[in-house]
């Protein structure tokens, strides 16, 4: 079982906030560049941000200026920020490291659920 525990999602209004959290093992953490995927109803994974280990960040383009992304080294944490969202954000959202190959597993994810 791959040791990456994502929390915070929920129900949210269209221009609501959530913040999202991911605790990683540090086998992975400390070594890794990280990001955040998610996965919307009948639909493929797909990445959202990442943030290296020196903490560059890129985002995808159907987030960019809405999401930030972080990372806590001394928790070996990172979150992601997201603002100002839209029904389309819907999904199960996971961290991960980045890039994804080889892949090592996922965790159970979070639901993000943005509605009137």
């Amino acid at each position: 079982q791959v040791q990456l525990v994502e929390s915070g999602g929920g129900l949210v209004q269209p221009g609501g906030s959530l913040r999202l959290s991911c605790a990683a093992a540090r086998t992975i953490f400390s070594i890794n560049h990280m990001a955040w995927y998610r996965q919307a109803p009948g639909k493929e994974r797909e990445w959202v941000a990442y943030i290296t280990i020196a903490g560059r960040t890129d985002y995808a383009d159907s987030v960019k200026g809405r999401f930030t992304i972080s990372r806590d080294n001394a928790k070996n944490t990172v979150y992601l920020q997201m603002n100002s969202l839209k029904p389309e954000d819907t999904a199960v959202y996971y961290c991960n490291k980045y890039p994804i190959y080889p892949q090592i597993g996922w965790g159970q994810g979070t639901q993000v659920t943005v509605s009137p």
